[in-house]
């Protein structure tokens, strides 16, 4: 099966979830949430994405989560997981509860395919204070793709992670996880990356973007995005409408998308410092808004 295939069958899949310009909606992809060891990328960022968390429950805006958002490669259990980092998925089962939440599987949490794996595992957890099982996630699904469909336009928005692109992260997902659990992890302490990863080869991540926009470009232009490769991705009204909405792994900031009054986009979260000298969490526009409506089909 090649990327056409893979992403055509994940388009044909797809749940469609209905919107309109009052709605407003984030991107954030591949957190890597880890169990707060060495090789825990989210852990260094998780204090700046708990605050653009918050700050999008309180404003009301629906949290789309496309794939990577747990790092199920370095860590065999989610449990290990959940107890690192426990007030972000109280947060997140917040908007679940209010039916705001909407997850994509990526290929470092492609377990979660298996919906006898996420009830399993994700809708209840031990509490020891208690000594008993508490609700987490009931009846929480993943996906592998997801359609956003306008009500008055009939414009529709494809999300998926992305590494459709990519065979060996698709097909030769545990192979690769054997290998980042046994190898890749270790070699982090000495600076060594895992070299199978689009995000930190970039000629890898060249032939993934490439494949992506052929197969936009083969749909009529659908206005897609992704995650995978962590790079973000902008583009111009009348250019191939791939989106990324990059990685909360940046070295000291996260980047993501939000859709707001029918408009698109690009934003980072960052820690400033004040002239008192205060650590300040700041959201900084990089691109847009950008009018939806303006990434016609061709």
């Amino acid at each position: 099966m090649n990327t056409r295939q893979r992403l055509d069958r994940a388009y044909k899949a797809a749940k469609e979830i209905p919107f309109s310009d009052a709605d407003k909606l984030v991107f954030f992809s591949d957190c890597h949430r880890g169990d707060k060891s060495f090789a825990d990328d989210f852990a260094r960022n998780e204090n700046i994405y708990y605050h653009a968390l918050k700050h999008y429950y309180k404003e009301g805006f629906t949290y789309c989560e496309l794939g990577d958002g747990d790092e199920l490669w370095e860590n065999s259990s989610f449990e290990s997981i959940l107890r690192a980092h426990k007030n972000v998925y109280t947060l997140l089962q917040k908007f679940h509860f209010e039916k705001r939440l909407h997850l994509i599987w990526g290929n470092h949490d492609m377990v979660y395919r298996d919906k006898n794996y996420v009830q399993k595992h994700l809708s209840t957890y031990f509490d020891p204070k208690d000594g008993r099982e508490e609700i987490l996630f009931k009846n929480l699904e993943y996906h592998e793709a997801l359609i956003l469909k306008h009500q008055e336009s009939a414009q529709e928005l494809f999300l998926c992670h992305g590494h459709q692109a990519d065979w060996f992260n698709y097909h030769g997902w545990r192979f690769n996880r054997f290998l980042v659990r046994i190898l890749w992890k270790p070699l982090q302490i000495f600076g060594i990356s895992d070299p199978t990863s689009p995000a930190k080869n970039y000629k890898e991540l060249i032939k993934v973007e490439r494949r992506i926009k052929k197969w936009i470009t083969e749909n009529n232009n659908l206005l897609t995005i992704v995650g995978h490769t962590h790079r973000p991705r902008f583009p111009e009204p009348g250019d191939i409408a791939f989106f990324n909405d990059g990685s909360c792994v940046h070295p000291r900031s996260i980047t993501g998308l939000e859709i707001e009054n029918g408009a698109i986009s690009l934003i980072k979260w960052h820690i400033t410092t004040t002239e008192e000298g205060h650590l300040h969490v700041n959201r900084v526009l990089l691109e847009g808004p950008q009018k939806i409506r303006d990434y016609k089909t061709s």
